[in-house]
């Protein structure tokens, strides 16, 4: 069973049909007990670091997501939620993130070339840049889409795929049991809804 976790910022009706797609029974849920009952937690989120964080903190989810990242349970962030999972956020100052995965979260501002547009929004290709279980069911040059004027930075050992915006995003990471998508993948396709049916396995050792 995954437990989409629900904390007043995230896509949650795409992300549960496409779980459902995929044939996992999602449980979308901000309670601590059934987070821990849960096979594997995903993490999804839009808006700003600083309030996702204090909502997180206001229910003590923040320490039980810790915890059972900590224990070895799969977990995947989506977008802000991916975010998340870092040290640190300099979106609108300087907030902590959950520690999960070494690195900081940056803007993009004053990084890309003037051209761009930001926020980076649309379908951008991915370069794997390593082995991830997660992507076990896709390719490089395989596209996706992104929604987001910020981005993970100085986290070079944990990057299992980028794309391209005018520089080098980060466009995924992983530490250990913890995954982190920058793009949608409830909004990414065939392409998105592989990357779903990988990570429902990870229970099964595939």
């Amino acid at each position: 069973m995954t437990a989409i976790i629900d904390y007043g910022v995230g896509n949650l009706f795409s992300l549960s049909s496409s779980l459902k797609t995929v044939g996992e029974t999602p449980v979308v849920t901000g309670s601590p007990e059934q987070i821990k009952k849960a096979d594997r937690l995903i993490l999804p989120g839009v808006g700003a670091f600083g309030d996702a964080m204090e909502k997180l903190k206001q229910d003590g989810l923040d320490k039980v997501i810790k915890e059972e990242a900590l224990s070895g349970k799969p977990l995947l962030g989506i977008c802000l939620g991916m975010q998340l999972l870092f040290d640190k956020s300099f979106e609108f100052g300087e907030h902590e993130g959950l520690g999960l995965i070494s690195g900081s979260v940056v803007p993009m501002l004053g990084r890309l070339p003037d051209k761009l547009k930001i926020p980076h929004i649309g379908w951008n290709s991915l370069e794997l840049t390593g082995k991830s279980r997660i992507f076990r069911f896709i390719n490089s040059g395989d596209w996706v889409y992104f929604v987001h004027s910020y981005f993970a930075d100085g986290c070079e050992k944990s990057v299992t795929a980028v794309t391209e915006y005018g520089i080098t995003l980060t466009a995924a990471a992983e530490n250990g049991n913890v995954f982190g998508c920058q793009f949608h993948p409830e909004k990414s396709g065939a392409a998105g809804l592989n990357i779903l049916r990988a990570f429902c396995g990870l229970e099964d050792g595939i």
